[in-house]
């Protein structure tokens, strides 16, 4: 499975922005897909992700409320609306799929295919 994020970029705190996540090759249809985040001197962490059936989605509680994750398995894209944003939302932005039927969910180890992030700034 290959990955291609887009859509960062700045905007003002309450702004909003949409990401989007492409992948080709592999068993996208299968996989759940999920959004990370690495800010500036910290450690990635788990943003949201979405089981392949749709039936299953969560987010990390820092963004609960402001983000929304979908994907459409035609189209083979999975997509993060991020509204409200904050400034400490400001993080390069990576999408990432399990790569087929996956138990996981939460952390890095389950997803064995990345893409090459997308930085968000928000300016305060």
């Amino acid at each position: 499975v290959q990955l291609q994020a887009s859509g960062g970029g700045l905007v003002q705190a309450g702004g909003s922005l949409r990401l989007s996540c492409a992948a080709s090759g592999g068993t996208f249809s299968r996989s759940t897909m999920g959004w990370f985040r690495q800010a500036p001197g910290k450690e990635r962490e788990f943003v949201s992700a979405i089981r392949w059936t749709g039936g299953r989605f969560d987010y990390a509680d820092s963004v609960e409320g402001r983000f929304t994750i979908s994907r459409d398995n035609a189209k083979g894209t999975v997509d993060l609306q991020m509204n409200s944003l904050k400034p400490e939302d400001t993080a390069v932005y990576y999408c990432a799929a399990t790569g087929g039927y996956s138990a996981g969910f939460y952390s890095e180890s389950d997803y064995n295919y990345w893409g090459q992030g997308t930085l968000v700034t928000v300016s305060s």
